[in-house]
């Protein structure tokens, strides 16, 4: 049975990334940090830190804000192995948004933000974005959390190449119970749950 047979009725475990899941994060990001070297840093930093620290120092930025006691987002399981990672936290956490002028504050309302979800190569297209969203909802309630925005992309065509969908795809978003509540670009809602 393929990777997607497998995932598609699977009950995935989910755990906070703590420094006892170091490794787990390491395995899943690989040597190139998920994607160029980014390590999940992307929203946490201005672009000229960013640049300045693709790759290794990154992922030692990361690790220290996991050793620091910051929960930066939590894995998925299955089998004993990670297969997904999503990067959830409030929206304060992340200094990138407070520039963008498509995905700035819709309200006033505090809020926690999905910024990246990543799902290992043969488990794509499985439905672990969806299980992982979910499971960042639980995770944002059990810290009294009240609303979790994303921002996905919505396609043009029917396929978004990988690397350009660590934001997510609109889809995963309203298989998760998310509802758009502003879009300023055409193909980049902001979706939220409210819990």
């Amino acid at each position: 049975m393929t990777a997607a047979g497998k995932l598609a009725n699977a009950k995935l475990k989910f755990k906070p990334l703590t420094p006892g899941q170091w490794a787990d994060f390491e395995d899943l990001f690989g040597k190139r940090g998920a994607c160029g070297g980014c390590w999940c840093m992307w929203f946490r930093l201005t672009h000229r830190e960013f640049e300045a620290r693709k790759g290794d120092a990154n992922r030692k930025a990361m690790k220290a804000l996991i050793k620091s006691g910051t929960i930066p987002g939590i894995l998925a399981f299955y089998d004993g192995n990670a297969v997904g990672w999503c990067s959830v936290a409030p929206r304060e956490d992340y200094p990138r948004l407070t520039t963008s002028r498509i995905l700035k504050p819709v309200d006033e309302r505090p809020v926690w933000s999905v910024v990246c979800l990543f799902v290992a190569k043969r488990y794509r297209r499985t439905g672990v974005s969806a299980q992982l969203l979910r499971a960042a909802v639980d995770h944002v309630r059990k810290r009294g959390g009240r609303i979790l925005e994303g921002y996905p992309v919505e396609p043009k065509k029917d396929k978004t190449p990988d690397a350009f969908a660590f934001h997510g795809l609109a889809s995963a978003f309203l298989d998760a119970g998310f509802k758009e509540v502003a879009r300023r670009s055409e193909h980049r809602p902001i979706m939220r749950y409210v819990i």
